[in-house]
């Protein structure tokens, strides 16, 4: 794979994970636990769509459709988001984890790429990561805050910590691409920010009272990126292009 190829397959992941979390964490717009939270949880999917934008602008730029066919018109077998985004937003613990494991491991991600080799993703880099940082303020605060909580918070917790955590561990599903990004240093690479990402979140977990699965269950919902979905995606894709499937002419 050229070094071309594997800056898509990076971009490609990047963005569809962007645009899908997006798109379910707005699902909490209008019946959120708290107001806040109503407000909190929109503003952020308005973030990460924005993101996902930008980063489909930049697969236009190497020869790929416009955003808005990227973000509408592909089937789910086309798209290389992670398992963890599609899936439903469940009860609150459950989105609130998520948002956490999701948010630190993009942190991370974009930190790294502000000193990628490939100046318009280090640029969009920079330009992001003071978003995403917040969101992972926020995602910290409501960890510790329920897993300090009375004895149900933090049960519920545990569980959805337990539930997600696979499914976490197959946001860095390594491409084909992997070897020819860290020669031409553009992305160190998905092991390394793993590692990164649990030295990150392990001690705001244990300082909430809550526990990392035993690693003898680790066992990473991996496929993702590489187009094997939960049969939740499609249903989500349909919904998300409904409107663009009428006026295609429409912005976004």
């Amino acid at each position: 794979m050229n070094s071309i190829e594997a800056l898509k397959e990076l971009l490609y992941k990047m963005a569809d994970d962007q645009l899908i979390i997006g798109h379910r964490n707005s699902e909490w717009t209008g019946i959120g636990p708290i107001l806040e939270e109503d407000i909190a949880f929109s503003s952020m999917a308005q973030d990460k769509i924005g993101q996902s934008e930008h980063l489909y602008n930049l697969l236009h730029q190497l020869g790929e459709s416009d955003a808005d066919t990227l973000a509408f018109t592909r089937n789910a077998d086309q798209f290389h988001n992670s398992q963890l985004t599609e899936l439903p937003i469940g009860e609150y613990d459950f989105s609130l984890i998520r948002h956490f494991l999701f948010d630190f491991a993009e942190m991370l991600r974009f930190d790294g790429l502000r000193n990628s080799a490939y100046m318009p993703l280090a640029q969009l880099a920079k330009k992001f990561y003071g978003e995403i940082k917040y969101h992972t303020m926020h995602a910290s605060t409501w960890v510790r805050q329920l897993g300090q909580g009375n004895e149900e918070s933090k049960a519920r917790m545990q569980s959805a910590l337990n539930e997600a955590w696979n499914y976490a561990l197959g946001i860095f599903e390594q491409g084909e691409g992997e070897t020819v990004l860290q020669e031409e240093k553009i992305f160190e690479g998905e092991a390394s920010l793993q590692e990164k990402w649990l030295n990150a979140i392990t001690p705001i977990l244990e300082e909430a009272g809550l526990s990392i699965p035993d690693k003898s269950t680790w066992e990473p919902k991996n496929g993702g990126r590489k187009g094997y979905h939960t049969d939740y995606l499609q249903p989500l894709l349909d919904e998300m292009s409904e409107v663009y499937s009428i006026d295609p002419t429409a912005d976004w």
